[in-house]
């Protein structure tokens, strides 16, 4: 069985890993949102809120979770079970932390779909940028994965850029 890094070495992303990644963030939905996720075929997506996990050692990148804020919210009341507090603050932070639990558990979820990684591959704490005037510069040799899913008609755009 080969590491990661051998499948890295020559610079490409396994054939299997798309339908894994694909995979890890349709059960994630359904696991903590109850929701079924669909293909998007919309315009191209816009996003307001990115949440950010670091992966090292055997399989080091970063995987991203973009989406609209209005889809970000519906995340996060479908995991509070609709309740939200009533002070704008709060209910950021609840979002924040909603998204950032969400990829930190799609990254976990596709790490441990990989062969011999999960137990030798950590994950950052998750960071959230908010706004849509940035620019995100993948790792240096690496390679990108995209995944468009459709949550409630909104897309949610999931980035694997894996360093080789």
């Amino acid at each position: 069985m080969k590491s990661a890094k051998e499948l890295l070495a020559k610079n490409h992303i396994p054939p299997h890993w798309p339908s894994l990644l694909h995979l890890a963030i349709e059960e994630v939905f359904e696991i903590m949102l109850g929701s079924k996720l669909a293909g998007y075929a919309g315009p191209a997506p816009t996003h307001d809120l990115t949440a950010m996990v670091g992966l090292a050692g055997d399989l080091c990148g970063v995987l991203t979770v973009r989406c609209a804020q209005q889809s970000a919210s519906r995340i996060t009341a479908r995991m509070l079970g609709g309740a939200f507090a009533e002070n704008e603050q709060d209910v950021s932070q609840h979002v924040w932390d909603a998204l950032g639990e969400m990829s930190n558990m799609i990254a976990g979820n596709f790490k441990n779909k990989l062969d011999g990684i999960a137990d030798r591959c950590l994950l950052s704490v998750p960071t959230i940028i908010s706004g849509q005037d940035y620019k995100l510069r993948p790792l240096a040799n690496s390679e990108t994965l995209e995944v468009i899913l459709a949550f409630e008609g909104q897309p949610i755009i999931v980035t694997l850029d894996v360093h080789a």
